[in-house]
């Protein structure tokens, strides 16, 4: 069967892809930010997965605010990236995993997750710095990526609590699916009480993004081994988190 191998959590600030792109990223100003993935980036290459799920928002690039889904599943063969204003990143086309993404519909629908199909989609900074950070800047992307776009920039968005159980589905979707894949799931128990409004006074107008690193911790299981943590202030407007876990196996008593 399919099964989780880790998750990776990392800040999507615009401004670090734009440092990516532009060479700049040993910069007196940009080289602690990068040095803080410098881990990530060697411990990849021994554990690339077939698959990221890659949980991540839309900045208005694939999905205007008139139409606004909950949950977004990317279903197709291939996600160009998206020309957010000023061209599109000079990076590789996303590669997707329709097969993997149908199993995950129909599974999350029967967990009850209403779904939004998205058989066309470009795919922004959000889903594509992640990619940079831990993968650089290789000719092609070297594993299958499945989008999971979250609403988080307009009300109502889905609660902690509602992320958290989203990652649960996901883990037993994954773990039901017959073929042989190393899935990774990029994105603490008790931020699933902290209401949206609690996110946005304690961190911030984009403190609500933390939301879809609640869908990946809870995909990984009830323990997980924390592999590597960085934070660094300032990148751009903002701070950088960055973890990585992987969940630890439990023999049941």
């Amino acid at each position: 069967m399919a099964r989780i191998t880790a998750g990776i959590a990392t800040s999507h600030v615009p401004a670090i892809g734009a440092a990516i792109d532009l060479g700049r990223t040993g910069d007196d100003y940009w080289a602690p930010v990068f040095a803080g993935y410098e881990w990530v980036r060697e411990w990849i290459r021994d554990n690339t997965p077939d698959v990221v799920i890659l949980c991540y928002n839309d900045h208005a690039s694939a999905m205007m605010l008139d139409i606004v889904p909950t949950f977004a599943l990317g279903f197709a063969e291939e996600f160009e990236p998206a020309d957010e204003g000023w061209g599109k990143r000079p990076v590789p086309t996303v590669i997707g995993d329709p097969d993997l993404a149908g199993h995950l519909a129909e599974q999350l629908v029967i967990d009850e997750f209403d779904l939004t199909i998205m058989n066309e989609m470009d795919v922004d900074h959000g889903l594509t710095v992640p990619l940079s950070l831990v993968f650089g800047q290789p000719q092609e992307w070297p594993c299958k990526v499945i989008p999971l776009a979250v609403n988080v920039t307009q009300f109502p968005t889905p609660s902690a609590e509602r992320c958290w159980k989203l990652g649960e589905a996901i883990r037993d979707a994954v773990e039901a699916y017959p073929e042989d894949l190393a899935v990774q799931i990029w994105g603490t128990d008790e931020l699933r009480a902290i209401t949206r409004l609690d996110f946005l006074r304690e961190a911030g107008s984009e403190g609500i993004e933390l939301i879809m690193w609640l869908i990946m911790r809870a995909a990984l299981g009830e323990k997980v081994e924390e592999l590597h943590r960085f934070y660094h202030v300032p990148a751009s407007n903002t701070a950088v988190g960055h973890v990585v876990l992987r969940p630890v196996e439990t023999v049941p008593a």
